[in-house]
């Protein structure tokens, strides 16, 4: 019996082997559990630990970026084309905002009079930043009380202004809510009026209340360079003026205008109409917000005949005084393969001198001419000056129009490019060509950047004219000056008169293509003139889109524009030596009696007392800003304005002691507020 009792019971053994073998397992376990937990820690806290550093940064950590100021365009006279205000928005960080949401929704449709679902949306955002309003008053920043609704966030931010409403919109064009240039000359110069935009890197601390941190220093904003154009505002003024009244009266689609200075290069005013607000640049149809000047291409027709006299002339192949029979205003061509063709001409001529075909616009004539000249010389000559190529004017969207080469060419391509089809050109690229007879034969680079200056008015790039080329010889550009000079006294340009003035320049008709047929009930007119002769400081070039039926050619629609602008330019260097700018061109200090003088130069202070023999600070409370802009400038004050409307404020007030130069702080208002009212 006791050997019995000592035998191990196999029911005990069994059950020890089992529970070895789950401690077993259960070891094994914890220890890859372990295992797992050690690499998982090791990848955290060493393969990605920059990773999960960035998520703890942000959590605790935002970025403010600090908007550098973008610089300021004026015109070659210093008046204000573009400049910035101040305008506040509002964010918020939802994940903060949580709490108050719906409150902060109310009270922002209260204001804003948005729906409140609108904000409620943004503020369920999973981002930890989302915009609630961009660039309003300056005065909302006051209607909403942060401390109460957590989570907001103020920016103050710079807002682009045009100070000259419609003038120059498609040359100025425009910026986006950004601050960044979208189009026009804010593109063109995006680059050296965007600045480099700063930055603070805040802390929320216990509270949840952001500060500055310590460890990484507040990165200042380098604003942006200040861009001073060719561009005459005056001028520009006045060419978009007469340029309207044109279009209207002759019930034109569209119309340009085109000024360079002859001598330089300079490009004085590009007009364009139907005009565009640059304040309101995206309401505008697309076709308007082109700059046509230099986006667009077109058929010259009768202003292209520079080319083929030029040609014939610098090869010695004709004289101004040799004859041609005119056909008496049909010419029936052989076309090689294909059947004749007729050239027609408006005046109907037998036997008449080169220069008579110039000042009648024979197309005949410059057949036969080219005839003479050749297909290389004459495509040879329009390279010259400049056709086909780019003028590298710089311009957004700039083309460089349509010229074949001669081994291109069809059996009509030789006839047809001497008076102006077959070819396309821009017309920065007409007013170039024309420039460089006017300059004695010397193509010069069409150019729209004077200067570039830094915040200290220090000058960074200054353009200088440039050459390209001599196109022909002074010789030939005398003669050259001479037929155009004809054409205005004799011929197709009569209306460009002026008494006393000797003006050259060469009247333009086309047809244009419609639906792959040219049309005869669709033109487009041009005339380009330059004076005065003797000495051209100004060159114009006036375009109509489609205009009526009864005043369709150049000499018809567009020389009356141009002689409406030359003589506003005219009567002012003759008749009124008082205007308050000095005229850089002439050297002489002008004022046009009769001209559409924009608003810059026109307005004078309302109040500029003298204080101890020194000048004073106007007033310019109660105007608007453009108005208080313009008459800051005038006086060579340095405006900087702070919101938008009218001016409730001013820093020096009136009456301070002044010198130029000097900062004058605007606070404005709209002139309606109704919702600022709101409690």
């Amino acid at each position: 019996m006791k050997t019995e009792e000592h035998i191990p019971n196999q029911q005990s053994i069994s059950a020890g082997s089992v529970l070895r073998r789950r401690l077993k397992i259960l070891q094994i376990g914890l220890s890859l559990f372990f295992a797992l937990v050690c690499c998982r820690l090791l990848q955290i806290q060493v393969v990605e630990s920059h990773k999960y550093r960035d998520i703890a940064q942000r959590q605790y950590q935002t970025t403010i970026d600090l908007p550098a100021a973008r610089g300021t365009l004026y015109d070659r006279d210093n008046n204000i084309l573009a400049s910035n205000a101040t305008f506040v928005s509002f964010a918020a960080d939802p994940t903060l905002a949580s709490d108050d949401a719906r409150a902060i929704a109310a009270r922002f449709s209260q204001l804003f009079g948005k729906p409140k679902q609108y904000y409620a949306e943004k503020l369920r955002s999973d981002s930890r930043f989302v915009w609630l309003e961009r660039q309003v008053n300056s005065a909302f920043a006051k209607k909403i009380d942060r401390k109460k609704l957590e989570g907001i966030v103020l920016r103050e931010e710079p807002k682009r202004l045009y100070f000259q409403d419609h003038l120059a919109g498609q040359l100025i064009g425009s910026t986006d809510i950004d601050n960044k240039g979208m189009a026009g000359l804010e593109l063109m110069f995006e680059k050296e009026l965007r600045g480099t935009d700063g930055y603070v890197i805040l802390q929320r601390d216990g509270k949840g209340k952001a500060r500055p941190t310590v460890d990484y220093p507040r990165v200042e904003p380098v604003n942006g360079h200040n861009i001073t154009l060719t561009i005459d505002l005056w001028l520009q003024s006045i060419a978009e003026k007469e340029l309207k009244k044109g279009v209207d009266q002759n019930k034109a689609e569209a119309g340009l205008v085109v000024m360079m200075q002859p001598r330089t290069g300079e490009v004085l005013a590009l007009a364009q109409y139907p005009s565009v607000d640059p304040n309101h640049f995206g309401g505008s149809r697309q076709e308007d917000q082109k700059l046509r000047a230099v986006t667009d291409m077109f058929e010259p027709g009768s202003v292209f005949k520079i080319v083929t006299a030029s040609a014939a002339f610098e090869n010695k192949l004709i004289a101004p005084d040799r004859k041609f029979f005119a056909e008496n205003g049909s010419y029936v061509v052989p076309v090689p393969g294909g059947k004749p063709r007729t050239i027609a001409d408006t005046h109907k001529e037998g036997w008449i001198t080169f220069r008579q075909a110039m000042e009648l616009s024979s197309n005949i004539v410059m057949a036969k001419v080219s005839d003479i000249i050749g297909s290389e010389r004459l495509y040879t000559m329009a390279r010259n000056y400049g056709f086909g190529i780019s003028t590298s004017v710089g311009y957004p969207g700039e083309v460089k129009g349509l010229l074949k080469k001669p081994v291109e060419w069809s059996g009509t391509s030789l006839n047809s490019i001497a008076y102006g089809y077959e070819i396309g050109v821009t017309p920065i690229q007409i007013a170039a060509a024309y420039s460089a007879v006017a300059n004695g034969g010397v193509l010069m680079k069409p150019y729209l950047l004077k200067k570039e200056t830094d915040a200290n008015d220090e000058i960074v790039t200054e353009t200088q004219p440039q050459p390209i080329r001599r196109v022909v010889s002074a010789e030939t550009a005398k003669m050259m000056v001479d037929l155009f000079e004809g054409v205005v006294l004799r011929g197709t340009g009569k209306v460009a008169q002026i008494a006393g003035i000797r003006i050259a320049g060469k009247t333009g008709t086309s047809r244009k293509m419609v639906n792959g047929v040219y049309s005869a009930n669709s033109h487009t007119a041009s005339f380009v003139g330059f004076f005065p002769v003797e000495d051209p400081k100004y060159l114009c070039l006036v375009m109509m889109d489609v205009p009526g039926a009864n005043m369709y050619t150049g000499g018809l629609a567009s020389a009356p524009v141009f002689r409406a602008i030359a003589q506003q330019i005219v009567t002012s260097m003759q008749y009124a030596p008082s205007h308050p700018g000095t005229d850089s061109l002439g050297g002489k200090t002008i004022i046009a009696e009769n001209a559409a003088v924009p608003a810059v130069r026109a307005q004078m202070p309302r109040v500029l007392p003298v204080l101890s023999g020194g000048p004073v600070v106007p007033d310019v409370r109660g105007c608007s800003v453009r108005r208080a802009v313009g008459i800051l400038t005038a006086e060579k004050y340095q405006p900087v304005v702070n919101g938008s409307g009218i001016v409730m404020n001013q820093t020096p007030q009136s009456g301070q002691p002044a010198k130029a130069g000097m900062k004058v702080v605007l606070t404005c208002q709209p002139k309606v507020t109704p919702t600022l009212g709101v409690n």
